[in-house]
């Protein structure tokens, strides 16, 4: 390490050694002096006050600091290392004490990868290009009356909150009509009311689990958002829109759906995977009855988005009826119901709108349970051949 004390103001760097003077540096030289030894070094003076001024704020705040009790902190920390190190085989979905911050080793690498599907998966609403839209929205022959209401009605649903209001901004939609759909469609309202009935505990922020009651509760939550929330409502609206895209009618706004489409489908597969990773470890929580109740809470939910078909297609329009749609909702139902390890519901029901599974590619999107790969890239312009 370098130390500046030993090099002299005056001291010049010397040329290199050539060959011709090299036997000259053996020669004796002048005594070289020695250093004089270090001086001890003077007593630190005391700094003087800081005259930096400070308000009532930062005198509250080093006074709360100074009062922190850190007893609480310290049991927690104490409890969670009571068996020591965590292990991956103590990790559970629920009910455990492992340290969240401890990602590896993994137990659920489903998770993991997941989560890297999600990274890859950003996209952000202007990068979309609504021009064609806006001069397709404006013209007075640009979409009938039926389609008007339709790109109303989803966007009214406001699911990405984000992208719809870009659609909203850049279409020039009256923004109190469309978000509050909520409280005026009773269509949309019944989904609205629904998924707060079914959702309560997850979103209070004092719900703990731990006891069978609370466990099942989550469970029950969990079905419903990720069963029903992000796997049936929407999906009438989303195959509506979409085939406005494939007719060329409204193609930004359909690119977006598409990309949040992609988005839904990752999240009900993240959910169900987490559903049935919570039945292999909790099976006592999924007896006859919690069953029953999540057969009945996604029954209900076809049955809300079936109403809300009728709602938006009175007529035939884009290809498709509501009759059609009733039949996909219920093909969709089946599909869900399945997944979480019950029988299906409707028999004889198929697929009528086959280019949606080719958009949404349910090769590609079969949850772990079904051991297929999941794959999704980074949003790109999309071809609607």
């Amino acid at each position: 390490m370098l130390n500046w004390d030993e090099y002299s103001k005056e001291e010049v760097t010397s040329p290199p050694i050539t060959s011709e003077i090299k036997e000259e540096t053996t020669a004796p030289t002048a005594e070289v002096k020695q250093p004089e030894p270090p001086q001890p070094a003077e007593p630190a003076v005391p700094s003087e006050p800081s005259n930096i001024g400070e308000g009532s704020r930062a005198e509250a705040a080093r006074k709360a600091v100074n009062d922190l009790d850190e007893a609480a902190g310290i049991e927690e920390l104490d409890e969670m290392m009571a068996n020591g190190r965590v292990q991956v085989d103590q990790k559970m979905m629920i009910n455990c004490k492992a340290d969240l911050n401890q990602l590896v080793p993994f137990k659920y690498d489903w998770a993991w990868q997941k989560y890297l599907d999600g990274s890859a998966n950003h996209w952000m609403p202007q990068e979309i290009n609504m021009t064609n839209d806006i001069v397709l929205w404006k013209s007075e022959d640009g979409l009938t009356q039926d389609e008007r209401v339709i790109v109303k009605r989803n966007l009214g649903e406001a699911i990405h909150t984000h992208a719809y209001q870009y659609c909203i901004e850049s279409l020039g939609m009256d923004e109190g009509e469309i978000f509050n759909m909520y409280r005026e469609i009773p269509c949309v309202a019944r989904k609205a009311s629904w998924g707060l009935k079914y959702t309560q505990e997850i979103s209070d922020p004092d719900f703990k689990t731990g006891t069978e009651e609370t466990d099942k509760q989550l469970l029950k939550n969990l079905i419903a958002f990720y069963c029903v929330l992000e796997g049936i409502f929407f999906y009438c609206g989303f195959t509506q829109i979409l085939s406005m895209g494939r007719r060329n009618k409204m193609t930004g706004t359909a690119e977006q759906f598409q990309y949040i489409l992609r988005d839904e489908s990752m999240h009900v597969n993240f959910g169900i995977d987490v559903i049935n990773q919570i039945k292999i470890e909790n099976p006592h929580l999924w007896d006859e009855q919690m069953k029953a109740e999540a057969a009945q809470m996604i029954l209900e939910g076809t049955e809300l988005e079936i109403q809300y078909a009728r709602d938006t297609m009175p007529r035939g329009v884009l290809g498709m009826n509501a009759a059609m749609m009733e039949e996909y909702l219920k093909f969709i139902a089946n599909r869900r119901l399945t997944q979480i390890g019950l029988d299906e519901e409707f028999t004889g029901v198929s697929n009528p709108f086959p280019w949606m599974s080719e958009i949404i590619d349910l090769r590609k999107e079969k949850n772990f349970f079904e051991t297929r790969v999941t794959e999704y890239q980074v949003g790109g312009a999309l071809n609607w051949e």
